[in-house]
């Protein structure tokens, strides 16, 4: 019986362990770096695989968690890579796994990831005297945002936390895939070059002189200049962008003043931009400056601005072509994407570091309902797909190994 066929026995083995892993990480969703339940549930399944695992990873928050599997003989090292953090949306399902922590939910499917991976791993170390070479499981926080580092100030995702803490290692290609309901279950979105835009964060206050609303000439009124910057900024994506450079503009919060009868002294108003290319992420941003000093200078305020800059994620042509290899394998199929996604993703920051593969897993199926998009209330996976995804890591892996030996 050969590599192969053994590792897609031992996944059958497990699959049901994946879907109730998937449901148990389901029914208790965490956010951003405060994950210590899913980190603990991960590290103790790798543990007893006999992986070695590296718990609290991260130069700043130590949220990670990195499982080693080492092989038989020397060789190239392969990192796998999935996100364990959920978001702070209210889940509207009545599926009996559905979040029991109101007001948060896996709605973008990384408890899917997080099982799938383990799924991955649990097979890899069955086998580990027939493997050449190292994977690396890498298990991160804050996919869907950033936090303030306590050092400085500045906006730290999972990926730069980890990363900064050597999680890469030795590894010399990446490979990580996104539950995707735009593609029925079993098809495997692919492409080269750009795959995702680079999601820039930012927060923009303004402050301005509080008084009476009988005498508006006495104060600078904070609220005109929020609502103002968010309009003059939606209008200058508009009108003054070059329309055949892709760019999405949206605000997620707004706020200002405290009283309903007095002129607001504060106002916050925060967003993200999506775009491709560092030209124009830095563009993007010199437009929004450049608006937020116009409106401030004709309300007599200040403001401060505040930005986490995304990067593009950049599939690697050498490893889209054994993630296309490695989909045949796993019995799935390839859809060839012609366009990339505006959606963001901080495995583009791995992507930086060695060649990456970054791959859409179709998980819609309309006759279980299988239909809402990202970052709905309703959201939900096939688990079919479960073992689709698993299964491909473990061809990328065997791909991956078998090129290397005949190099």
């Amino acid at each position: 019986m050969s590599l192969s066929t053994r590792l897609k026995a031992h996944l059958d083995e497990y699959e049901n362990e994946m879907i109730s892993v998937r449901r148990q990480l389901h029914g208790y969703p965490e956010t951003l770096f405060e994950v210590e339940r899913t980190a603990a549930i991960v590290a103790r399944h790798l543990e007893a695989w006999g992986i070695v695992v590296r718990r609290g990873v991260g130069k700043r928050f130590k949220a990670g968690v990195i499982g080693s599997l080492h092989g038989s003989q020397p060789g190239r090292t392969i990192m796998l890579r999935a996100d364990m953090d959920a978001l702070p949306i209210r889940e509207l399902s009545d599926k009996p796994y559905r979040s029991q922590r109101e007001g948060f939910m896996h709605a973008c499917g990384h408890d899917a990831h997080t099982a799938m991976l383990l799924g991955a791993a649990y097979a890899l170390s069955k086998e580990r005297l027939c493997l050449r070479g190292t994977v690396l499981f890498v298990f991160q926080p804050a996919e869907e945002g950033a936090l303030p580092c306590p050092e400085d100030g500045s906006l730290v995702s999972g990926s730069r936390d980890l990363i900064d803490d050597g999680a890469l290692g030795d590894a010399e290609l990446g490979f990580a895939l996104h539950v995707w309901p735009d593609l029925p279950t079993g098809k495997i979105g692919l492409r080269e070059g750009y795959m995702m835009a680079a999601s820039s964060h930012f927060t923009y206050k303004f402050r301005g002189l509080t008084g009476h609303h009988a005498a508006p000439h006495l104060a600078a009124d904070a609220l005109m200049m929020t609502a103002q910057f968010a309009i003059e900024a939606k209008t200058a994506v508009a009108t003054q962008w070059n329309p055949l450079v892709p760019v999405v503009l949206s605000f997620g919060m707004m706020h200002a003043g405290e009283v309903q009868n007095a002129i607001a002294d504060e106002g916050v108003v925060k967003g993200t931009f999506r775009t491709f290319g560092q030209d124009a992420i830095l563009g993007l941003k010199s437009m929004l400056e450049q608006r937020a000093e116009s409106v401030t200078q004709s309300f007599g305020g200040t403001y401060a601005s505040r930005y986490r800059l995304g990067t593009a994620l950049l599939n690697d042509a050498g490893a889209v072509r054994i993630a296309a290899k490695a989909v045949t394998e796993s019995g799935a199929e390839v859809q060839w994407l012609e366009t990339p996604s505006l959606a963001g993703e901080d495995f583009a920051l791995y992507a930086e570091q060695i060649p990456c593969v970054f791959a859409f897993l179709g998980i819609r199926n309309e006759t279980l309902g299988i239909v809402h998009p990202l970052h709905h209330p309703c959201f939900d996976v096939d688990e079919h797909a479960l073992k689709i995804g698993a299964a491909l890591h473990l061809s990328f892996v065997l791909e991956a190994l078998s090129q290397a030996d005949e190099a």
